[in-house]
């Protein structure tokens, strides 16, 4: 991390004279032939000796406080490894002890009495709580999620192990009996459930290697080899953000209900459900080329979606979706910076809902880091506040919490919905990668604790992971995003995301010819772009005569 410097850099103070010898010859040369006495000669050289002297020294001294320094950060970066390393161990040995004595635990509580299971809800520890500028408690999810309060019998978190996998992507507990159809009641469309097996062994490169003569430049404008990337586009994964589209589908049918608090309270468990498919996924999508687009029509979700790249410079996104009674439409620009050991991505654009009866919900995603790029395991965090606008009775914010080192329980999310007085009439909870949850009334005030989230309802569960696993870490909508099914290429057009050659090998794992072809297509970008620009000038030359 910190370089080191040989002993050939440092100059020892006993060696300042010998290195600080300095010729004179021409200086007294052209003094004599100004006439200049001999004894002023010596005396000219005397000073300046003296000086460069002096000099030196401050420079010795200013080098070996600099070693000093890189030494301390050396030994900073090596002790905070050090106390991550035993993080990670300690937790994963906690987690083996509590897995261990869960199990009786469980046991225990489902024979026993409600008193019985009381004396397992212990209190919050005030130290494990994190309090911003409106007073707002984290609490820790893990501890609500298996607190006995959930786990009786009338609990709508109470899940049946005898459970589908349809109920698990789509979750019921507590739902309306009339609502549990909603938004999973479209007709069967057979797709593929992994991806083509790879055809040439991977190549392992070293992502620092790459980057290291980018720190602080924007990473979009960064030329990566083909083994970083996963096959699919920025302009697909704007489409994996609606992968839980049937939580809009359900906020459409409160609304015609006349509940618009069930419906905002929907609208933010599916902008919330966006990030789920990020947990694990280390590789980067592939830039689009200008002008590249991206169609789905997913009968068996009722969807039908477009996006395309409309701006290079910035590179800008737009996205249209249609679902059944509502459209979404959003435009994004990704702001990336490269920190050294970490990258981190503003969002840039506004995401927008409108459903039939005219009731528009509007936010901005949050902030995105990447860490451990050089030493480490990767991983991404979300952190940052997400505000909900709605342009009648409702308003949610919410709140992802920055993960920290020593975090037992990362990717906490919370929120509030408020009216249009600014009263609190519901609070929401979770975390970003497993679920969000929802309870009536205002439960993270000043010192309101855990014993309100006992009627908690369910809202939002992550999908179960695919029965043939990626090493991209892809979800089983994202493994359908990229497939071209027979008939399918002769539909789309040629800018289409599905036929860029690139993506293509690198998903049948021909890297070599994926990576050739990668270089290709953005030199090729590169020779449009300059063309556009030369006959732009000339247009604008022309104009002006």
């Amino acid at each position: 991390m910190f370089p080191r410097m040989s002993t050939s850099e440092m100059v020892g103070p006993g060696d300042t004279a010998a290195a600080a010898a300095v010729s004179t010859e021409r200086l007294k040369k052209r003094l004599q032939q100004e006439g200049v006495s001999d004894a002023a000669v010596a005396d000219s050289e005397r000073i300046v000796r003296e000086e460069f002297e002096a000099l030196h020294k401050q420079l010795v001294l200013l080098k070996q406080k600099q070693a000093l320094l890189l030494d301390t950060l050396r030994h900073l970066e090596t002790e905070k490894v050090d106390l991550e390393n035993t993080l990670v161990d300690e937790s994963q040995r906690q987690s083996k002890e509590y897995g261990s004595a869960s199990r009786p635990r469980n046991e225990k509580l489902s024979e026993g009495s409600g008193s019985e299971s009381d004396d397992y809800n212990e209190p919050q520890d005030p130290a494990e709580e994190e309090t911003d500028d409106e007073e707002n408690i984290y609490f820790d999810t893990t501890d609500f999620l298996s607190s006995s309060s959930f786990k009786s019998s009338g609990s709508d978190f109470q899940r049946s192990e005898a459970g589908s996998d349809d109920e698990d992507d789509y979750p019921m507990d507590g739902i309306d009996p009339s609502m549990k159809s909603v938004g999973i009641n479209y007709p069967y469309v057979r797709r593929r459930k992994k991806l083509p097996d790879p055809v040439e062994k991977e190549k392992g490169v070293s992502l620092w290697s790459m980057i290291k003569d980018n720190i602080g430049k924007d990473l979009t404008k960064v030329c990566l080899p083909v083994y970083f990337n996963e096959p699919l586009s920025s302009l697909q994964k704007c489409f994996e953000d609606l992968e839980y589209s049937y939580l809009i589908d359900r906020a459409y049918e409160w609304g015609k209900r006349g509940d618009s608090l069930m419906r905002i309270l929907s609208v933010a468990a599916f902008a919330v459900s966006g990030y789920a498919s990020t947990d694990g996924r280390s590789c980067k999508p592939f830039n689009p080329l200008l002008g590249e687009t991206y169609e789905a029509d997913y009968p068996d979700k009722g969807l039908r979606f477009f996006s395309e790249k409309v701006s290079h410079h910035p590179m800008v996104v737009a996205c249209h979706c249609e679902g059944n009674g509502w459209r979404f439409w959003a435009d994004s620009n990704l702001k990336s910076k490269f920190w050294g050991r970490s990258i981190q991505l503003d969002p840039v654009g506004v995401l927008t809902l409108e459903f039939d009866d005219g009731e528009v919900f509007q936010w901005s995603k949050v902030t995105t880091s990447i860490y451990n790029l050089i030493l480490g395991k990767l991983y991404c965090d979300h952190y940052g506040t997400m505000r909900i606008q709605g342009n009648r009775e409702y308003s949610c914010k919410l709140k992802f919490k920055e993960q920290s080192i020593i975090d037992r329980n990362p990717h906490q999310v919370q929120g509030v919905i408020q009216d249009r007085s600014g009263r609190t009439v519901a609070t929401l909870f979770g975390k970003w990668d497993e679920s969000m949850h929802y309870v009536m009334g205002d439960c993270f005030g000043k010192g309101k604790g855990s014993e309100n989230f006992s009627e908690a309802h369910l809202l939002w569960k992550r999908s179960k992971p695919p029965k043939f696993p990626t090493r991209y870490n892809f979800t089983s909508f994202a493994i359908t995003l990229n497939e071209l099914t027979p008939g399918l290429k002769e539909k789309l057009p040629p800018t289409d995301s599905r036929l860029r050659p690139d993506q293509r090998c690198l998903e049948n794992g021909e890297y070599e010819r994926a990576n050739a072809e990668k270089l290709r297509l953005e030199q090729r970008q590169r020779q449009l772009g300059f063309i556009s620009l030369l006959f732009a000038g000339v247009s604008v030359l022309l104009s002006s005569y």
